[in-house]
């Protein structure tokens, strides 16, 4: 199915759009303040060894130090600023005396496994530069987390250029992981007879032909090409790689052989991005181009619509029936309803038809939304067995177009069918939204009478605890309207009772739910 890309930037945010037949299917974010930097390669320089901690201070040009502790050490080779002289002669682990290292691999570190014997002080010395991958973002006061046991990710595979090892990830089936292991293994062997260094095949590499494994170990050998010869020009504290970008992202991950156009809305962003393709993705610059409409591009193709309607609980259907999705912590339930439909002669064929119209849009949501982990869906009854097996055969069809990995079972004794979507990452209410103030995401709140009872019982365990001259109410406008009005009896009542007066004040910042009792 052909698919259009839409790139909207901005100096705050990036967005992009993946649309299908009109209709979008992916839209993701990166926001330019919450951008970390996890991923990127630094020349470090060491600036403190802490043999009591077993750890080291990097500067790798930050506001604050970087953290190396001796776990995330590979035994490494000083970078090419550290000359034999100022290199120490350390002991090796058997006694022996290190010998000096060609300067055409001094920035690089060594293929070793880490020696956990061998203490951080003698790997490493205050002065060297080091070649270090950020492994945590700097938070509060802490700096940052470094490796020295450098990892590129790219779309299929993650290059390990320092190893030899072909891993497979464990959640691939284990009757796969060999045949993939090979493969990997053949594709990767140079043809100059030079280092391969080690991969891992990704989840998402399960089903990949040769064709796009060969691709993506060329752009991992480039970009760590690029990051070698960038060591030995550039100082010490300097950025070597960024990770990608959402933009260079979309291009490694999201382009196919059904991608029809990419269009962006930035001249500037659009040349970037244009040099990328013609290094890393070829097939990508030919689809690359550059919007110039009068209208915002996410307006041209009502992008933002659908964003807005995807905050929402309920999906309306073209039908006449609708969606009610809830996502909760532990899983997403999905409500199918006829609504007004009464399109078919008869019932069954009403609710047949829409729960075939229901397949699609649930795939489409569940894509649109991101919402991942175990997913329940409840279409509505369906008397037939064929009407079932056809609403499931059609919901696995919508299924199968997503590049996120779903599983799915049949329909249970309930009626209800059970799935599970891969999490790659936060789903789109999370990234945009936040739980409301005044129902901390309950999306629900206590009626204006409910929250004056409360604000009476409180009163009264108050009165039996403690003796003030008066007491006085705080609470939202709506709830002192209403002990004004309706509830003065009760106010008045419960004030002869205690023998003390009840005051109130309005507090228009306050929500329906909030209230303070003062003690005068």
């Amino acid at each position: 199915m052909s698919q259009d890309i839409l790139i909207n930037w901005a100096p705050q945010e990036t967005r992009v759009a993946v649309v299908e037949q009109g209709a979008v299917q992916e839209v993701h974010f990166e926001r330019t303040l919450e951008r970390g930097l996890v991923g990127n390669i630094y020349l470090g320089k060491v600036s403190r060894v802490l043999p009591g901690m077993q750890s080291a201070f990097l500067d790798i040009g930050l506001d604050r130090a970087a953290f190396l502790h001796v776990a995330d050490l590979m035994p490494n080779i000083a970078a090419k600023h550290a000359t034999p002289r100022e290199r120490p002669v350390s002991p090796t682990a058997e006694g022996e005396t290190a010998s000096a290292v060609p300067s055409e691999v001094q920035a690089i570190p060594k293929v070793l496994t880490p020696d956990p014997v061998l203490p951080i002080e003698r790997q490493i010395f205050e002065g060297q530069a080091l070649m270090v991958q950020v492994l945590k973002d700097p938070i509060g006061t802490k700096g940052a987390r470094l490796t020295a046991q450098i990892s590129i990710a790219g779309r299929l595979l993650v290059f390990l250029p320092q190893d030899t090892h072909i891993g497979v990830s464990q959640k691939i089936p284990p009757a796969q992981r060999e045949a993939l292991r090979l493969r990997v293994l053949s594709l990767a062997q140079p043809s100059d007879g030079t280092s391969a260094g080690g991969f891992i095949l990704r989840t998402n590499a399960e089903d990949a032909t040769d064709s796009e494994l060969a691709d993506d170990i060329a752009y991992l050998r480039k970009t760590w090409q690029r990051i070698k010869e960038a060591a030995t020009k550039q100082p010490s504290a300097s950025l070597l790689h960024e990770d990608l970008n959402l933009m260079q992202r979309v291009l490694r991950d999201l382009v196919s052989s059904e991608t029809q156009s990419i269009r962006i809305d930035s001249k500037e962003q659009f040349g970037l991005l244009r040099g990328f393709a013609a290094e890393y993705m070829q097939d990508a610059d030919a689809k690359l181009e550059l919007y110039t409409g009068e209208r915002p591009i996410f307006d041209s193709f009502n992008i933002d619509d659908d964003i807005a309607r995807a905050l929402s609980r309920r999906v309306d259907l073209k039908s006449g029936g609708y969606l009610v999705i809830d996502q909760t912590e532990a899983l997403t339930t999905v409500d199918v309803n006829t609504g007004g439909y009464v399109g078919a002669r008869n019932f069954d064929d009403t609710v047949y038809r829409t729960n075939l119209e229901a397949a699609q849009a649930i795939a489409r949501q569940l894509r649109l939304r991101n919402l991942g982990g175990i997913v329940i869906v409840d279409f509505i009854d369906m008397v037939r067995d064929g009407h079932q097996e056809a609403v499931l055969s059609e919901f696995r069809k919508q299924l199968s177009r997503d590049r996120v990995k779903t599983m799915i079972g049949g329909f249970s004794q309930l009626g209800l069918v059970e799935m599970t979507r891969k999490r790659t990452r936060e789903s789109l209410a999370q990234m945009l939204s936040e739980p409301c103030a005044s129902c901390a995401g309950k999306g629900i709140v206590k009626t204006p009478r409910s929250v004056c009872y409360d604000v009476l019982r409180e009163i009264l365990r108050e009165a039996r605890a403690f003796n003030p001259r008066e007491f006085r109410v705080v609470a939202a406008p709506q709830v002192i309207e209403l002990f004004l009005d309706e509830e003065r009896q009760h106010l008045a009542g419960l004030s002869d009772f205690i023998g003390k007066p009840i005051s109130l004040q309005s507090e228009g910042s306050m929500t329906q739910e909030q209230y303070d009792i003062v003690l005068l």
